[in-house]
């Protein structure tokens, strides 16, 4: 019998940079075979990532934007068409906009990113997830959710206000966390276990490209904050370390940290799952009827 059948495998979306990047490059080098879901392309100098295309290790899923149910839609069903298991998923791609805009489906752009494209992503490999070893989904989230002070889906999809950071970005991670803490019991039933993970404060900022972090932050980043293997750290103790949480839990600093709004975590599951199923599905067979 082949011995890859042996070998876990992770499927990390927005594996090409940041935690993501440092996050593939650790399992690829502790023997395991990464799906990369990515927007961008992988660094072309890095030896370890060329040796892990070539042999096979890594492959790489590329779509236009994550955000696009068009282009999303496409490429999961690629993956799911050559990928036999999938032992964790991490949904880790993300980031901080510089101003108000809106997906291609007319919601905010870093709610329909960081809150319903992984759901849609959980849902759409949920069988692949049982069909693993480990049956664990780790979604990146951010300490930054402490920082919401008003909290309703109308404010996520359609925002009154935009402030960098601890505006949409925030809203969005605590919108994360709290259907991941929903969700947990149902999935439980399948043998899933899901958290949501704060990588920590990271430095993650790329010449030429507007973070969309205040400029007070974007200074004590390049100064004080750890390189990105801090964060890709975090989330690999998340969902592989020796402590064990209770499904659901938000991971703050290795720990179960307690939720705002937490009465509002239905009904934020809710909402994405109706938009998953009225506006993913539901198109998509219709495009296929035509």
């Amino acid at each position: 019998m082949n011995k890859n059948q042996y070998e876990p495998i992770a499927l990390i979306t927005g594996a090409s940079s940041g935690i993501g990047f440092e996050l593939t490059r650790r399992l690829l080098s502790e023997g395991w075979q990464v799906v990369a879901l990515n927007r961008s392309d992988f660094p072309t100098d890095d030896s370890q990532i060329r040796q892990a295309v070539h042999n096979r290790s890594l492959r790489i899923y590329k779509t236009a934007d994550l955000a696009d149910y068009a282009s999303l839609r496409g490429t999961l069903e690629e993956i799911k068409s050559k990928e036999r298991r999938i032992d964790v998923l991490f949904n880790n791609a993300g980031g901080s906009f510089p101003e108000l805009s809106y997906s291609a489906q007319g919601r905010e752009k870093h709610y329909e990113l960081m809150t319903v494209v992984p759901y849609i992503i959980l849902m759409e490999l949920k069988n692949s997830i049982q069909g693993g070893h480990l049956k664990t989904v780790i979604n990146t989230s951010s300490s930054a959710l402490k920082f919401t002070k008003e909290f309703t889906v109308d404010i996520l999809e359609r925002p009154k206000t935009f402030r960098k950071l601890l505006g949409p970005y925030a809203t969005s991670k605590l919108a994360l966390s709290l259907w991941t803490e929903a969700i947990a019991p149902q999935l439980a039933e399948d043998g899933i276990t899901i958290y949501s993970v704060d990588p920590g404060g990271n430095n993650t900022l790329r010449k030429g490209k507007d973070s969309g972090l205040p400029l007070l932050v974007k200074a004590l980043m390049s100064l004080f904050f750890p390189p990105p293997t801090n964060g890709a750290n975090k989330l690999y103790e998340g969902a592989l370390g020796d402590h064990r949480h209770k499904t659901g839990a938000f991971i703050l600093k290795g720990q179960p940290a307690e939720l705002k709004f937490k009465d509002q975590a239905g009904g934020v599951w809710e909402r994405i799952n109706e938009i998953y199923v009225h506006e993913f599905l539901q198109r998509n067979e219709e495009q296929e009827q035509l």
